[in-house]
């Protein structure tokens, strides 16, 4: 046994000076970008602020216990979900230009940018149980209000730009009756008139010493979070290069002025791109059609290059198509066509059985997509 522990000291001692050798040639190890720039730091390195914190200029009282204890939350919540930061971030690299530019035209402070990212993670399919849709998730109501149209044919909730200007009109008219953009970004949340009945109740303006609803509550300490993370995401771990990065949005446009209705898939034909290609970039429209009257649609860059000239053909045969149809029709058929106004509760399957026709016919007729969803006030044709 004591052979055996001289033996082991003995190896020991030789690798150390091995070691040492090695160092002595190459120099001391050093620590390139790849170790600097892997580091992931752990919960408590990303809870433990310092300095001041403000979101729209409004500083972030953190030393209050309380306030730090739900500030921590979001903060744990968000940087543990790495996959959906990333995603927060390659998604901004696309949208914030465009966000920026409209906050810098209103005058708006360029922290609300992060407020699109906790409604909707910068999705325009993002629908809540409450029925708000879009990258401000505008419910029907507030979104007809600030001029957006919201029908059968078109949601401009669904649209980047639509969405955007009236986003930043319905926050100033929130600041101008709160006076502060914790305040008007809680109503925006909650609605106007909640957030008013809270005030005259509690008797405070302050938002962290309002009782508000839960999701009230988290909301400013979850856009916080998200700007410490995205303003500085190495501090968090998160290193991308800049071909990590979604494209800036770019595009082209067009401008149509049908007397009838155009199937999208001929627009895209005249473009040269796939169907999938102008519902990507015209989210708000629905279904498969461009209705009649004038229109402006996005394109990729580029593709509005002889658009015209290549879509006139396509459409003169639409027409001709059309005119020979109605003209074989009235034929043998006189009847003129029948139109149902879509009332509350009604759904397709309803209005086909009280025309007594089928679903799938109703919907041809209308040229409506199994997906579609009607509304009140919407009219269709059933004969």
């Amino acid at each position: 046994m004591k052979r055996f522990l001289i033996y082991t000291v003995f190896l020991t001692i030789f690798a150390a000076h091995l070691t040492l050798a090695a160092e002595e040639k190459s120099g001391p190890p050093q620590l390139g970008p790849s170790i600097v720039r892997t580091h992931i730091p752990d919960l408590l390195e990303t809870i433990r602020f310092s300095g001041d914190i403000r979101l729209c200029g409004e500083k972030i009282p953190y030393t209050d216990p309380e306030v730090r204890e739900r500030l921590e939350k979001e903060m744990m919540l968000a940087v543990w979900d790495r996959p959906q930061v990333i995603l927060w971030l390659k998604r901004a690299h696309r949208w914030f230009p465009h966000i920026e530019s409209v906050l810098k035209r209103e005058r708006l402070p360029l922290d609300l940018k992060y407020l699109a990212i906790v409604e909707s993670a910068l999705l325009s399919y993002g629908e809540s149980n409450k029925g708000a849709v879009g990258y401000w998730q505008f419910i029907e109501s507030t979104g007809k209000r600030y001029g957006l149209r919201i029908d059968s044919k078109v949601d401009e909730r669904r649209n980047m730009f639509f969405a955007t200007q009236a986003a930043c009109r319905y926050l100033k008219d929130l600041y101008s009756q709160f006076g502060s953009y914790l305040l008007a970004m809680s109503a925006y949340n909650m609605g106007e008139y909640g957030l008013s009945n809270a005030i005259a109740l509690q008797e405070t303006r302050d938002y962290f010493s309002l009782y508000l609803p839960l999701e009230t509550q988290r909301y400013i300490l979850k856009m916080v979070a998200v700007k410490l993370i995205m303003s500085n995401p190495e501090d968090y771990g998160f290193y991308l290069e800049p071909q990590d990065f979604y494209p800036v949005f770019t595009f082209s446009e067009i401008r149509l002025s049908p007397t009838s209705v155009v199937p999208l898939s001929m627009i895209a034909r005249a473009c040269e791109v796939p169907f999938k290609t102008i519902k990507d970039y015209n989210p708000q429209l629905r279904g498969y059609y461009l209705e009649q009257g004038t229109s402006t649609l996005l394109v990729p860059e580029g593709k509005n290059k002889d658009f015209q000239k290549k879509f006139a053909p396509l459409y003169s045969a639409l027409a001709q198509k059309q005119l020979t149809q109605v003209s074989s029709s009235s034929k043998y058929h006189t009847v003129a066509s029948k139109y149902h106004t879509v009332k509350a509760g009604e759904t397709l399957s309803s209005i086909a059985r009280k025309y007594n026709t089928s679903l799938s016919g109703l919907r041809k007729l209308n040229k409506l997509s199994t997906k579609h969803v009607i509304h009140p006030g919407d009219k269709l044709r059933v004969q």
